[in-house]
């Protein structure tokens, strides 16, 4: 097969990426600036990726000097290998030592006006350091019912203040986090967005529709790229049909001219490259199968796929180290977490 599209370069404001082929964080109990994480993603890097994004880091790290040295070395790092670094950056919703709620719910209090002032402002600083320790974008994760996607939720989202209330509040926290970012990095660095496009708890919760206006208000403050996860969903009609691959992604495409990367079965590459072709996403994400492969994408464009060792979707080694807390692997790729002793 032809994989023409997933081997074109794309550009965004003046970073080009040299495939379609990214990288998305997942987290991996090695710390992004051990000598383990970087031999991790590196060797990803070097497998032919056009960008890696950097899992989820808590933004107030990049208040230690230390730190933004060692997250400079991994930026080195992927970018010496050919693909660009990006970063997604997380809060842990935390203050002092109190941990805090949306709305408030069982012993956690509702974070105050004040303390979501402060939380954008470590947003941006965090952006801010993490450009200046070489890395090219972050990625505000606002997905999966982290902090961020439960703040657009009606199911979370019970404040009546100007953060919560109708779909305009609800954006808000997003909206202002891009737009201080935008502020306080220099105009070519990468604002990235991570979004769930369609949760429901029960009855409550938000649809495609609700999404693609954040998505467009997003854009109009300044988003270079979103990044939609899932991208599909079996229960959800979509332009593309019910559940089609990566129908959710389409479909916000359709109606918003932004970069948007896709994720789930993109280590299939037939999928991957007719996702571009069929205009559903500009970049597509691999994750537990570059876990398992990490030349992945070097194979699928020598024109051996048929080398490349299938991510089986098992979980062991992978979300089940996670739950041990201890550095992830892969049943069948053992090196993988071991490339640092190599």
């Amino acid at each position: 097969m032809n994989y023409e599209n997933l081997f074109q370069p794309l550009e965004v404001k003046k970073t080009r990426f040299k495939n379609r082929f990214v990288m998305p964080p997942m987290a991996t109990n090695m710390g992004i600036t051990s000598e383990q994480a970087l031999a991790y993603y590196g060797e990803r890097a070097r497998g032919g990726v056009g960008s890696v994004i950097v899992e989820g880091t808590e933004v107030r790290r990049f208040t230690s000097p230390e730190f933004v040295e060692g997250a400079a070395k991994l930026a080195r790092r992927i970018e010496a290998a050919g693909a660009v670094p990006l970063i997604q950056l997380v809060h842990g919703r935390d203050f002092g030592a109190e941990e805090v709620d949306v709305s408030g719910s069982g012993d956690r209090r509702p974070v105050s006006k004040g303390e979501i002032g402060k939380m954008i402002e470590d947003f941006a600083l965090a952006a801010r350091k993490a450009q200046e320790a070489g890395f090219y974008g972050a990625e505000v994760h606002g997905a999966h019912q982290f902090f961020f996607n439960q703040f657009f939720s009606p199911a979370y989202n019970a404040r009546e203040d100007e953060f919560g209330g109708n779909l305009v509040g609800r954006m808000k926290l997003g909206l202002e986090t891009v737009k201080e970012i935008g502020k306080e990095t220099e105009k070519d660095f990468l604002v990235l967005y991570r979004h769930t496009p369609v949760w429901f708890e029960g009855e409550e919760g938000y649809g495609l529709q609700e999404s693609i206006q954040l998505v467009q208000a997003l854009k109009e403050v300044g988003l270079d790229i979103i990044d939609i996860s899932p991208s599909a969903d079996e229960e959800t009609e979509t332009p593309f049909g019910k559940g089609a691959h990566a129908g959710l992604a389409g479909a916000v495409r359709r109606e918003v001219n932004l970069p948007l990367i896709a994720v789930g079965k993109m280590e299939e590459a037939a999928k991957a490259e007719q996702a571009l072709t069929q205009g559903k996403a500009d970049l597509v994400a691999v994750g537990r199968g570059l876990i398992a492969d990490p030349q992945l994408p070097r194979k699928v464009e020598e024109g051996r796929p048929a080398e490349i060792v299938e991510c089986i979707k098992c979980n062991e080694k992978c979300y089940g180290n996670l739950e041990k807390g201890i550095a992830i692997s892969c049943t069948q790729n053992p090196e993988a977490g071991r490339e640092y002793q190599s």
